[in-house]
């Protein structure tokens, strides 16, 4: 149902002037926004966007930065999300439970195993707000569990002449279908309502495999793991694998030394060490990726779900992740090796391969096709164009689709061809939002 509000909230939104720049987590985005509003309420940010517009102004709403693109930019009105928090609802008998948009993953993770409940499957980062992960595509890695988005059962929405929507598959159905991953381009989400279940445990096996082995079982071992990801360092013929999946337990965590050691000191300090070492002296990598992709062991823990899909990532780097047929990954990644190998390229951080299962999603990167995600990073600081436009080359030349949030040089024309449903969302765009409130640069070269 849709809602019109105009009346002004009794607790101010704390609306400001210029509140100077906002850049994002990488740094490689700045913004200059006339004015910023972090609402404490769905109708203080339906006020502000109504307001924004009668004034001319553009509007976006900001998370917390982790995309690599200018998804989030504007130099009209930027709103912020630290006030638009905390828990909603618990359905326990629909199996669902409701936030406010500005809740971060973390926060989300931490409510959901205090009432004894869990998400299916997610990323490897609890940072991003909900609103900002399900509207960009953010995923984790898994044989029959999708995307952040495809777990969304319903939505509240703020339009661009300041309505409020509430939106589900029995409530406008199409809106419900595509702002599920929306980009932001049909209107400000508010609250976000997740399919849930039981909490469970994950046992962990994480251990090291030779390229050659992990190419050559590759759909075997996706289909034998309920989450199956691997890393592979450049220039060497080192991966580090993960497996994923449920177990009846006993938990049996890491210890809290061990998991310091492995988490912090190598995957954090020792490799930030390592990156800057690359970043300063780029033909020493070689020789470096070789020690650390033997430097992390492997290891074997049990754990509630968030804590097994989830680690800590203080090293900033910047990201391309291409969504490929499954069936095409081995052969994008050895086109990938093989280009390395003849550059001068020094490739200082590993390439991460994950999957899911097709969705239904219209803008999702994984609808309708068994994916396989390729992603490919570059330590903040270091020339990455060149080594970006390479991978790009070889992954659209296997029809890939770019994740929304990260770098890619991707247009309108290109995507319109790898997305079936494209039309039917830039359709309801163009009717949703005739004036372009929640347009931006980045927006109308993807969408166009």
């Amino acid at each position: 149902m849709a809602r019109k509000t105009g009346t002004k909230s009794s607790t101010s939104s704390t609306t400001t002037g210029t509140r100077g720049a906002w850049r994002n987590w990488a740094g490689n985005v700045t913004a200059r926004p006339a004015r910023s509003v972090a609402p404490a309420s769905t109708a203080e940010l339906a006020e502000a966007v109504a307001r924004a517009a009668s004034d001319g102004l553009r509007v976006k709403a900001a998370g917390t930065g982790h995309s690599f693109t200018a998804v989030a930019a504007t130099d009209g009105l930027l709103i912020r999300p630290e006030r638009l928090t905390g828990l909603r609802a618990v359905d326990r008998a629909a199996g669902t439970v409701t936030v406010a948009a500005g809740t971060t993953l973390r926060q989300l993770n931490m409510t959901l195993s205090a009432h004894g409940l869990s998400l299916a499957n997610m990323g490897d980062i609890m940072e991003q707000t909900v609103s900002g992960a399900v509207s960009t595509g953010t995923h984790g890695t898994g044989r029959d569990s999708a995307s952040l988005a495809a777990q969304v059962r319903g939505l509240e929405l703020v339009t661009a002449d300041g309505s409020v929507l509430t939106c589900s598959p029995r409530e406008h159905p199409e809106i419900f279908t595509a702002a599920r991953l929306g980009l932001g381009a049909l209107g400000v989400i508010t609250a976000v309502t997740f399919a849930v279940e039981p909490e469970f445990l994950l046992r962990a096996r994480e251990e090291p495999m030779p390229f050659d082995r992990v190419t050559a079982e590759f759909d075997q071992l996706v289909t034998e793991n309920e989450h199956f990801e691997f890393y592979w360092f450049p220039h060497t013929t080192h991966c580090t694998t993960k497996r994923n999946n449920r177990s009846a337990g006993p938990a049996a965590p890491p210890g809290r030394a061990a998991a310091w050691v492995e988490d912090e000191l190598i995957a954090n300090g020792l490799f930030q060490a390592v990156c800057s070492v690359g970043r300063a002296a780029p033909g020493a990598i070689p020789g470096i990726a070789r020690i650390a992709g033997r430097a992390l062991s492997a290891r074997t823990y049990t754990d509630i779900a968030y804590k097994v899909f989830t680690s800590p990532r203080r090293v900033r780097f910047l990201e391309m992740e291409y969504a490929l047929p499954r069936e095409a990954a081995v052969a994008a990644l050895r086109e990938l090796r093989a280009a390395i190998e003849r550059s001068r390229l020094r490739i200082s951080f590993p390439v991460e391969v994950r999957t899911a299962p097709a969705d239904d999603v219209p803008l999702s990167t994984a609808y309708g096709r068994d994916t396989a995600y390729v992603a490919v990073h570059m330590y903040r600081g270091t020339p990455h164009h060149a080594y970006f436009a390479i991978a790009e080359r070889i992954m659209t030349a296997h029809g890939g689709r770019p994740h929304w949030g990260k770098l890619h040089s991707r247009d309108a024309a290109y995507l319109a061809g790898v997305y079936p449903r494209f039309g039917e969302f830039t359709t309801l765009r163009d009717r949703m939002d005739p004036e372009g409130v929640f347009g931006n640069a980045y927006l109308r070269r993807v969408l166009g």
